[in-house]
């Protein structure tokens, strides 16, 4: 057999190069081209610390940094030409390394092996993208809590099991959804700091013989310290589905504000509108305007949550340390992360495009007995009635007015009084939705005195985040 025809980078092993079937599905350059920034990063700090420890020469560590800096230019432009036969993005960097600096090149992979190697890249690249997330969902917090300081008046019906219940501020229903973004923000603190570990030096599973300097590596590209285990090392996708679970809990969040928008946009609520910059029409009716950004906001959720099955799938019944079925981590991850951020971008737009109609949510909000509460508040605190008795005889109530069509302050005095007779005229005002929300002045509540106070507490965990 010719040496030709055997394989570029382990043609001392293998005779004959992969049929092209097994070509197709081993190659992984299509798509890991993406962590050319973190592999050429990677491999500057390895050659640094080989010239340190006096592996390779100052002289070998400037000729390899030189090149590495110049692939990176050439990837950049363009120039770049990536070949699927050399299978991934390490040995098509290492290929050019070589045309460029000789032999030297092949000094660049002592002490490492591509299964250290392709963990600190993707951990590099893990720990950027969580930072790119994170300012992306600080824009929408901004956003919200822009929204909610411009509409601290607009009163709308707060929902249980989507049927009325209490009167709410909007400002209010807003901001429970900066809560759930600021928890989104924790957990993915919270990953970038346990993740924050470096692999390179793992090697291919059991460490080197060589005498490295693991911490000087992981101070070099910024990790807090060297992963403790080198088979652990090569092995861990923890931190990819901690983050593709993040992901989704975003993307959950995102998903249950874009199915209100919907729910707000249509005919029978008419709280909110979009313009036209975020909604689109239809083929055959011309008078309709959809919100299809929220609707596909709310479809993309499961594209996300696809990613994270699909590799907890793949994991769950690999043994120690690397298999190529890992190889299967990147393209889900690169998917849901595109969906993420468009995801973000296009809902921060929205929520400053929405124009509300507080006449429509008032009138909603005043429907229903979503005063009844209130009514059964004034019963224990005026006529010290235990709470279950007053629910009861608020519920009477509320049938009567039912029966006769009318609201509970509607109501005459004496009705209210056939029901229980020593309800006073006071009770009317207490039976409208401005008194009902005013009310509500415990920690975290919808009244306004409460809801400027989250406004404050929120703009002020806003600039701490600088």
């Amino acid at each position: 057999m010719k040496k030709s025809s055997s394989n570029q980078m382990w043609g001392g092993r293998f005779a004959e190069k992969p049929a092209n079937l097994m070509q197709e599905i081993n190659q992984s350059i299509s798509f890991d081209k993406k962590l050319y920034q973190q592999d050429i990063a990677g491999s500057i700090a390895h050659a640094t610390m080989l010239a340190k420890v006096k592996i390779i020469s100052p002289t070998e560590k400037a000729k390899i940094i030189d090149g590495l800096k110049q692939i990176q230019q050439e990837i950049e432009s363009g120039k770049f030409n990536f070949q699927i036969e050399l299978e991934d993005i390490h040995l098509n960097i290492e290929s050019r390394l070589k045309e460029i600096i000789g032999d030297v090149a092949g000094k660049l992979h002592t002490a490492r092996s591509r299964n250290d190697q392709v963990a600190v890249d993707f951990r590099l690249f893990v720990r950027e993208n969580i930072d790119e997330i994170l300012a992306l969902i600080d824009d929408l917090q901004k956003n919200l809590v822009k929204k909610s300081a411009e509409n601290i008046e607009v009163i709308m019906p707060g929902f249980t099991h989507l049927q009325i219940a209490q009167p709410v501020l909007f400002s209010h229903h807003l901001l429970a959804y900066f809560e759930m973004f600021k928890r989104d923000e924790s957990r993915l603190r919270d990953l970038r700091q346990r993740m924050n570990e470096c692999p390179l030096g793992a090697c291919a599973l059991a460490g080197t013989s060589y005498p490295i300097d693991r911490h000087f590596v992981a101070h070099e590209l910024g990790f807090d310290r060297p992963t403790a285990n080198s088979m652990d090392s090569v092995s861990d996708r923890d931190f990819v589905l901690e983050f593709l679970f993040c992901l989704n809990t975003v993307a959950s969040h995102l998903s249950r504000l874009s199915e209100e928008i919907i729910i707000w946009m249509s005919r029978g609520f008419q709280f909110i509108s979009l313009s036209d910059r975020f909604t689109s029409g239809s083929s055959i009716m011309p008078q309709k305007k959809n919100p299809d950004g929220a609707e596909l906001i709310r479809g993309k959720t499961g594209r996300i949550a696809g990613a994270l099955i699909s590799l907890l799938t793949t994991m769950k019944g690999l043994t120690l340390t690397y298999s190529k079925d890992m190889q299967e981590d990147k393209e889900p991850l690169f998917d849901a992360l595109e969906s993420s951020k468009l995801t973000l971008k296009v809902m921060s737009g929205m929520i400053l495009d929405m124009k509300i109609n507080r006449d429509k949510m008032l009138a909603m909000a005043s429907s229903d007995y979503s005063c009844a509460t209130d009514l059964a508040d004034w019963l224990v605190k005026n006529l010290k009635i235990p709470f279950r008795q007053s629910h009861h005889i608020t519920g009477s109530i509320v049938k009567m007015a039912e029966d006769c069509g009318k609201q509970l302050h509607q109501l005459k005095l004496s009705d209210l009084q056939k029901i229980e007779k020593k309800i006073t005229k006071d009770i009317f005002n207490f039976l409208d939705v401005q008194s009902s929300v005013n009310s509500r002045t415990s920690y975290g509540g919808t009244s306004p005195l409460m809801v400027k106070k989250q406004i404050t507490d929120a703009q002020k965990y806003l600039k701490s985040k600088k």
